[in-house]
């Protein structure tokens, strides 16, 4: 709540990650996935991060029991080659020989052409999420939203309730039902909402920024429409097209607020977009 009132930047704030791995999963979620108490998650976890994956834990919402196939998605942000695959094990017993390429190599499974909406409901690492979170999933599913699903820990707890769209990679907060709908509905389209968004985690902190910028200033949607090149201070933006912005990004500061439920306020610093330049393109005179 103190950061919608401080006004604190959305952009910018969405963990930098190409490769997404969501592994199902119906007991309780430890503080942190990797030291989870069951040595066949916590390897898995351990396992994918070396080689780049962000995990997270999902499950359905409501409380769900019984023994289920286990399911996994792997998504791949970046574009040009998103897209979102699944497949299924008996349990975690068969994690270890799930295969695991580097991100930006073929995914396992099968395609899934449905975005998948993940809604931070994680209450060990922010009861806001918790709460908040868990009103938002129950509230997007009630709407008739098939592809939601509760997930640890996204970043950014301040902002609660966020979610996360694959295979877009794109980071949303503040959210109410209907502003998650239009994300997941957009990312459907192979499109960007860009209200109330974080940014593409494909991009660095100030290349997410620098993006969203530009799509502000354009109107462009299509979600693999630009791609990202920083440089020392000004970052450039360029579209298929060949048009190209540079975008001098800086950061900001405000007063103190908690970065989580609970905790001290502290100062923060986040990044704004201060400056977009569109780059002409030189043409080679004719001999």
């Amino acid at each position: 709540m103190q950061a919608r009132v401080l006004d604190e930047p959305l952009a910018g704030t969405t963990p930098v990650a190409r490769g997404w791995l969501c592994l199902e999963h119906r007991g309780a979620w430890p503080h942190d996935v990797t030291r989870h108490p069951d040595p066949a998650v916590s390897g898995f976890a351990a396992r994918a991060t070396a080689l780049g994956w962000r995990l997270q834990l999902i499950r359905r919402t409501g409380r769900r029991t019984g023994d289920h196939p286990v399911r996994l998605f792997f998504a791949d942000t970046a574009p040009g080659s998103t897209q979102l695959t699944s497949l299924t094990v008996d349990g975690p017993s068969e994690l270890a020989d799930v295969p695991l390429p580097e991100p930006g190599s073929a995914l396992p499974g099968r395609r899934v052409r449905d975005p998948l909406l993940l809604v931070c409901t994680h209450g060990r690492r922010d009861r806001c999420c918790a709460l908040d979170g868990r009103a938002l999933a129950l509230a997007v599913e009630a709407a008739g939203e098939a592809s939601v699903w509760e997930c640890t820990h996204l970043g950014g707890h301040r902002f609660a309730p966020t979610a996360l769209v694959l295979p877009t990679g794109y980071l949303y907060g503040h959210l109410d039902a209907t502003a998650a709908i239009h994300a997941r509905k957009a990312a459907g389209l192979h499109e960007v909402e860009i209200a109330q968004c974080r940014g593409r985690s494909t991009w660095s902190p100030a290349g997410q920024v620098a993006e969203l910028a530009v799509r502000s200033a354009t109107g462009l949607r299509d979600a693999d429409e630009l791609t990202v090149e920083q440089g020392n201070g000004v970052v450039r933006v360029t579209a298929r097209d060949g048009r190209r912005w540079d975008v001098l990004v800086e950061e900001t500061t405000g007063e103190p607020r908690p970065a989580s439920c609970g905790v001290a306020a502290l100062p923060w610093a986040g990044l704004r977009a201060v400056r977009i330049e569109r780059v002409e393109r030189v043409r080679h005179a004719r001999r």
